[in-house]
């Protein structure tokens, strides 16, 4: 089994290929693509293959994706440019004879209005098109994507929020990353849809619970209408298009778009999923170290 990675670069990239290895795939089986190969010269020095892997330049494509037979295309981080990104991926790997691919996509990709799924919806539509074997893995949200609302409550003692009574069923990126390596490295996943999510969906009033613990002083969660969080942002300097994005995920999550919790990650991965507390301390901490 030769297995490509992209975004090897990226945080749940590497933690794909570091799982894999660990699975007992070999090292000259794993491909570990990403723009700045640089990043990965820990992963080489295991025996892992390199390669630049750059969605813009079609012949790094080719040729990190010669002789693989399954393309874990993790999803890209650039906004808007996503759907002619995925499918220059798509179209190299039934080029280079890929077998499958497992896409990491969004949570109801094919009836949910939040703000993040029309690219994957697209996507999804693209693979399903192409006569490739696929596996889709609908990823709800990360608890990593916290810690920024972490650091404004160390400093401010509040998370502040317009998301209500919402709720949000993360993962860690961990978690996530090891349901790909079962679904890589196991039998009967093909052309299948999962919907993975942490085991709670948790309540703002719970995310500023796990604050209060990690960081060992109060914290309260204070709801504000959209219009009031967009004001605050902007006076914080974030430009119109991340406060857009921002207030309308709020919405998005009050709206229940992330409130699904399903026991199919845990189920795939063989332990329950972690819990927000402990996840968003590891965060944390990882995030102190490298600043």
């Amino acid at each position: 089994m030769s297995v490509v990675v992209t975004g090897a670069t990226g945080h749940l990239g590497r933690l794909v290929v570091e799982g894999l290895l660990d699975a007992g795939v070999a090292p000259d089986e794993v491909v570990a693509g990403g723009r700045r190969t640089e990043r990965l010269a820990d992963l080489a020095a295991r025996g892992v293959r390199v390669a630049e892997v750059d969605y813009g330049r079609p012949e790094t494509l080719a040729a990190a994706f010669a002789g693989a037979d399954t393309l874990v295309l993790v999803s890209g981080s650039e906004v808007g440019q996503r759907v002619p990104q995925h499918r220059a991926a798509i179209e190299a790997a039934r080029a280079a004879g890929v077998r499958r691919v497992v896409y990491t996509s969004a949570p109801h990709a094919d009836t949910s209005t939040l703000v993040l799924v029309p690219e994957h919806r697209a996507t999804e539509e693209l693979l399903a098109a192409s006569g490739l074997v696929v596996t889709v893995l609908r990823n709800n949200w990360y608890t990593e994507n916290y810690v920024t609302t972490l650091q404004q409550a160390a400093e401010t003692g509040e998370v502040v929020a317009s998301a209500g009574d919402g709720r949000v069923a993360s993962a860690s990126r961990a978690d996530f990353a090891a349901g790909i390596v079962a679904v890589v490295t196991g039998s009967g996943h093909d052309g299948r849809t999962y919907e993975l999510s942490g085991d709670h969906a948790w309540t703002f009033d719970e995310l500023a619970a796990a604050a209060a613990e990690i960081l060992g002083r109060p914290v309260t969660y204070r709801r504000v209408t959209p219009d009031e969080q967009r004001a605050a942002l902007l006076a914080a300097g974030l430009d119109e298009g991340t406060v857009g994005f921002l207030v309308t995920m709020d919405q998005d999550i009050a709206g229940g778009a992330l409130a699904d919790a399903t026991d199919t990650l845990r189920t795939l991965i063989g332990r329950p999923t972690t819990p927000l507390v402990e996840g968003l301390r590891a965060a944390w901490q990882e995030s102190s170290r490298q600043s």
